[in-house]
């Protein structure tokens, strides 16, 4: 049964909804849907008292790491990290309170390419049972390649079902944000969704794109309940009008 997952998306400190694609180092700042005068710990604990299970928080670049560890501290075990972790912080954050480190960028080497003595080295800091891979992607000529720096730079990677059997046994999930249609409103990236539920290995969490209660059952549907999904711009917990948070909760409370 496909269940929401919450998200808390950090950039400069901030609780943000930012659309994907428009995360740069260079250039103007990224298109923001939603700046939250609270801060991460107000909405992880909001999720806390919601009994809403396997969310992630994310850091989009620096200035993020003191909101994070509020967030972990409102919510010790109870949330997912990603963002900026390899092989030498990750221990650091599962004993700040994240329940599973997420990585992506430190699969690659400095040619975008995958590493599997990256993956060895986090596997032995932080153990298989407390990884989440993030493959984050592009739609490409490839099919989706897995995206790094924030979505910016393109991999060697392409998720496919042989990928994912690689990849299963070094961790507990996948998260995969389609960053074309993140942030959005337009709908979901069904061909991807049943492409992952048809593989439906281990739990995964897709996010992007979802407009409304109907994307969500569009998520179970495709997936055949084997894939979970994040909701963020949509959601008016984020300033959104398409998704009632409440209705949320009591989706996963079926």
């Amino acid at each position: 049964m496909t269940k929401f997952r919450p998200c808390i998306d950090l950039h400069e400190g901030k609780v943000k909804q930012i659309v994907g694609g428009t995360l740069s180092d260079h250039g103007p700042g990224p298109r923001e849907n939603f700046v939250s005068p609270d801060g991460a710990g107000d909405f992880a604990g909001r999720f806390r008292a919601d009994r809403l299970t396997g969310g992630h928080i994310i850091k989009l670049g620096p200035g993020n790491d003191e909101a994070a560890k509020d967030a972990l501290a409102a919510w010790p075990g109870g949330m997912q990290l990603g963002g900026g972790i390899h092989a030498g912080n990750a221990a650091q954050w599962l004993a700040a309170g994240a329940s599973h480190i997420i990585i992506t960028s430190s699969l690659f080497d400095s040619f975008y390419h995958f590493s599997d003595s990256n993956l060895a080295s986090i596997v032995a800091a932080a153990g298989s049972d407390r990884i989440v891979i993030d493959l984050s992607c592009r739609r490409t000529a490839d099919g989706w390649t897995v995206a790094m720096n924030r979505w910016q730079t393109l991999t060697d990677l392409h998720i496919t079902p042989a990928v994912l059997d690689r990849l299963a046994p070094h961790c507990a999930e996948f998260l995969i944000h389609a960053a074309d249609v993140e942030g959005l409103c337009r709908g979901i990236d069904g061909d991807l969704v049943k492409v992952l539920g048809d593989w439906g290995g281990c739990p995964i969490t897709y996010a992007g794109g979802a407009a409304s209660m109907a994307d969500v059952e569009k998520v179970q549907e495709l997936s055949g309940g084997k894939v979970d999904v994040t909701v963020g711009s949509a959601l008016d917990l984020f300033g959104g009008s398409g998704i009632p948070y409440d209705t949320l909760v009591a989706w996963n409370r079926r």
